[in-house]
């Protein structure tokens, strides 16, 4: 950091003043010390005793006068007094800089960063907080608007949801209604079609409920016991029969090691593959296969794998995925139409948990990964975020 001319001229003048102030105090000592010994023959005569009998170096030199020694003794502690009151008003002057440059920030130039290298420690790590702290509020201020961007989005879209359904609906009960068919067929139809476009809206409302509900990690009850997760997928793979037929694909569950036991919630950690494998066969239904799996890593840790063979994601789209109501096709269909609010649930799910997700896309397989911990009180962390936070820094 380099001081103004005004600064530099400020710290020449207090030395001087210091200097001369130390010079004042050094002589009234010496004249009191002086006084004090002339009206004291006992003194004077020690010290004509002292100075007879104490020899410096090879010479044998004598110390003929005390004030000499004094005068080495306080020209030395005027040198170490103006040092640190030099040095203490510099420290004052660059607090007083970062002082200005913390106002130039928080008046709206969000851009800007604290630009000094100190020499002193405690100021230096001063500085980085602050320019981490600045980091860390301009990414929340940007993770804040993409969460009103992708609200505004979530309410266009659930409003399309409901909206579209919710007409099919009121249209045909209105043909009932009014009378409005010839045959007990047509009744059938269009309570049929009322039927589905109504379950139609109830998954969408308990997307929805799930996500506020598991989103609040800290009021969110946690129903902690030991499960085999090689189980787990294998009783799910059974559940999937229908849609696997009904979509022509094959869900097969690879569970090498099946001893593979966790401490975690079942409820949740099912609903988070649960979600995983429905997104498998939405998205990944121009493919054939949907592979299930688990592994363990360590000692502590487990991966549980759900991969599909259908056309591979974008890369632009793989850090956006587990992000709430981010959809990777933003058109609407009935098919595939949805708050994109499953791959939201999982990964808080798999926060409450303590562990993380993954996800990677090639032309052969797309597979997310989800990683947990084996005791539920460890905690993992994503090497990704770790590596993003480090090169921030």
């Amino acid at each position: 950091m380099k001081l103004t001319t005004r600064e530099k001229m400020t710290l020449v003048g207090e030395g001087i003043i210091t200097l001369i102030l130390l010079i004042i105090v050094n002589l009234a000592i010496l004249v009191i010390m002086n006084d004090t010994i002339q009206d004291n023959p006992g003194i004077r005569s020690g010290i004509f005793i002292i100075k007879q009998s104490v020899a410096i170096g090879p010479m044998h030199l004598k110390i003929w006068s005390w004030a000499n020694i004094f005068m080495f003794i306080f020209a030395t502690f005027d040198v170490f007094v103006i040092y640190w009151r030099l040095l203490r008003r510099y420290h004052q002057m660059q607090t007083t800089h970062i002082i200005k440059e913390v106002h130039y920030i928080a008046a709206g130039h969000f851009d800007h960063r604290i630009p000094f290298e100190l020499k002193n420690d405690q100021q230096q790590k001063f500085i980085s907080s602050i320019n981490s702290l600045v980091d860390s509020v301009i990414a929340s201020m940007d993770e804040e608007r993409n969460l009103e961007k992708s609200k505004d989005e979530m309410i266009a879209n659930v409003s399309h949801d409901i909206r579209t359904p919710l007409t099919s609906i009121i249209g045909y009960l209105s043909l009932l209604e009014n009378k409005q068919y010839h045959s007990m067929e047509e009744v059938l139809k269009y309570t049929h079609i009322a039927f589905v476009k109504s379950k139609q809206m109830k998954e969408l409302a308990d997307d929805l409920f799930e996500y506020t509900k598991v989103s609040h990690t800290t009021s969110t009850p946690f129903n902690k016991t030991i499960i085999n997760v090689g189980d787990m997928l294998d009783q799910m793979a059974v559940s999937f029969e229908w849609e696997t037929v009904n979509n022509k694909m094959n869900l097969i569950s690879n569970s090498k090691e099946n001893d593979v036991k966790i401490e975690a919630d079942p409820e949740k950690l099912a609903r988070a593959i649960n979600n995983l494998i429905t997104n498998a066969f939405k998205y990944g239904n121009d493919g054939h296969n949907i592979f299930l799996s688990c592994h363990k890593v360590s000692d502590k840790e487990i991966t549980i794998t759900v991969a599909n063979d259908g056309n591979k994601i974008p890369k632009e789209s793989l850090n956006k995925l587990f992000n709430r109501f981010y959809r990777v096709d933003s058109s609407r269909n009935t098919k595939t139409g949805g708050t994109g609010l499953g791959l939201a649930i999982v990964q808080s799910v798999v926060d409450l948990h303590n562990g993380y997700t993954d996800v990677t896309s090639n032309d052969e397989l797309t597979s997310f990964i989800i990683h947990l911990p084996i005791n539920h009180k460890d905690k993992l962390i994503d090497p990704n975020r770790l590596a993003k936070i480090n090169s921030n820094n």
